[in-house]
């Protein structure tokens, strides 16, 4: 009825994303509407939306709608190769990512289509797209073609091949690898191959594949980080792809990478990866003590700092592992981290030994492991720390000269405070260097009321009043 009116334009988009008629009839699948508007001649179907710049068969295609997509292409007005303002994909390129088959045929079977153009946000290809989402069918389509370059890398430095490794697609993988144009260890813009992807994501099927084969460096490092697969490997807790990196005789199990120093036992050590760690363990090969050469800390250090408590059982139970290595550049031993950030459990494995000094100041700020666990409210490790002979519970830092006392008096921790009070060997009223202020002026300043209070009730030498 509206398109037999000569006051009605069919051709009007709206005003907000400059959608047509035709293109929302496109977009939603309504073939039957669609016929009727493609009838009229004064119907533009090559007309783009103002918000991504996609025409009518940019978005049919998109969405798998097969007639809608044949009738556009029955137009000699369309043109089958127009890419979108927005990511500068062409229609090919949007059915290919997204899986549809016929349309991807439908459009291959045209002469003014580019089946390799690549997309102006990525610089990806219709071939990487499919690959990387596992459309094998596409994929075998677009290499049957001679006008199509299987290895062709995007901006990124990814080839199709490379994007299978990391998104663990073996089907479109074995594909391309049937090609002897493509190479299956060419590296990325960081230096990492098909492999070191894999590795990390912990594909076991395609760490196979590619470890089959004489073309494949099992052991080659990024250029950014410096990790070999097995670093990377270790890092994420990939047990299965550790497993066959370790049975291999060109792969080192003991490299450090370029950025921090870290061997892949301390980057198992730091990520709590306890199966990895064992493996790692089990080598005569592997120093279980190397420290980083960024900050000078050992897998155990890494292990206690972050509360792996599995990890740092392991580690003890060494005999050629040193418990209280401090690191290079905070000075803080095993104790000292644990302490810092609550780890009870860790805490209470360090103090069995009586090769760990309880009462190690670090050499950043001078802070004792009780000055840390007081600074930071945990109370556990606190009560562990004051049981102790070997421990002064009124050490001041030597950064600002604050005490335990003044640590928790100030962060408000009342239970710190409270043990601390009841101790005879604290000086309550001992000012900080910095500043002059006591633990009770800090208490004051911030507000916390109920350490006030606490200070309130205890005379100057520690005895209630």
């Amino acid at each position: 009825m509206l398109l037999e009116r000569n006051d009605v334009d069919p051709n009007t988009p709206d005003t907000k994303y400059g959608w047509t008629p035709l293109w929302q009839a496109t977009s939603n699948g309504h073939g039957g509407i669609v016929k009727m508007l493609l009838e009229h001649n004064d119907v533009n179907p090559n007309t783009p939306d103002t918000e991504y710049g996609r025409t009518p068969l940019s978005w049919a295609a998109t969405k798998g709608h097969e007639e809608i997509v044949s009738m556009l292409l029955e137009r000699n007005n369309v043109n089958p190769n127009t890419p979108d303002t927005e990511y500068g994909r062409t229609p090919l390129s949007w059915a290919a990512k997204n899986g549809h088959e016929g349309i991807v045929k439908m459009l291959l079977e045209r002469n003014d289509v580019g089946p390799d153009t690549p997309d102006t946000e990525y610089g990806q290809t219709p071939l990487l797209w499919a690959t990387k989402n596992g459309h094998e069918v596409i994929v075998g389509m677009l290499l049957e073609r001679n006008d199509i370059n299987p290895d062709k890398a995007d901006r990124l430095g990814k080839t199709p091949l490379l994007w299978a490794a990391e998104c663990g697609k073996e089907g479109t993988l074995r594909m391309l690898l049937e090609w002897n144009d493509v190479n299956p260890d060419k590296a990325d813009k960081w230096g990492k191959t098909p492999l070191s992807w894999a590795a990390k994501n912990g594909h076991e099927g395609i760490m196979k594949i590619l470890l089959e084969r004489n073309d494949v460096g099992p052991d080659t490092p990024d250029t950014v980080y410096g990790q070999t697969p097995l670093s990377w490997a270790a890092e994420n807790g990939r047990e299965g792809v550790v497993r066959m990196l370790l049975e291999r005789n060109d792969v080192n199990p003991d490299t450090p990478d370029t950025k921090y120093g870290q061997t892949p036992l301390s980057w198992a050590a730091e990520n709590g990866h306890e199966g990895v760690v064992k493996m790692l363990l089990e080598r005569n090969d592997v120093n279980p003590d190397t420290p980083d050469t960024k900050y000078g800390q050992t897998p155990l250090s890494w292990a206690a700092e972050n509360g792996r408590e599995g990890v740092v059982r392991m580690l003890l139970g060494r005999n050629d592992v040193n418990p209280d290595t401090p690191g290079t550049v905070s000075g803080q031993t095993p104790l000292s981290w644990a302490a810092r950030n609550g780890h009870d459990g860790i805490v209470k494995m360090l103090l069995e030994r009586n090769d760990v000094t309880p009462d190690t100041p670090d050499t950043e700020y001078g802070q004792t492991p009780l000055s840390w666990a007081a600074e930071n409210g945990h109370e556990g490790v606190v009560k562990m720390l004051l049981e102790r002979n070997d421990v002064n519970p009124d050490t001041p830092d030597t950064v600002s000269g604050q005490t335990p006392l003044s640590w928790a008096a100030e962060n408000g921790h009342e239970g710190v405070v409270r043990m601390l009070l009841e101790r005879n060997d604290v000086n309550p009223d001992t000012p900080d260097t910095v500043s002059g202020q006591t633990p009770l002026s800090w208490a004051a300043r911030n507000g916390h009321r109920a350490v006030v209070r606490m200070f309130d009730s205890f005379s100057l030498d520690g005895t209630h009043t």
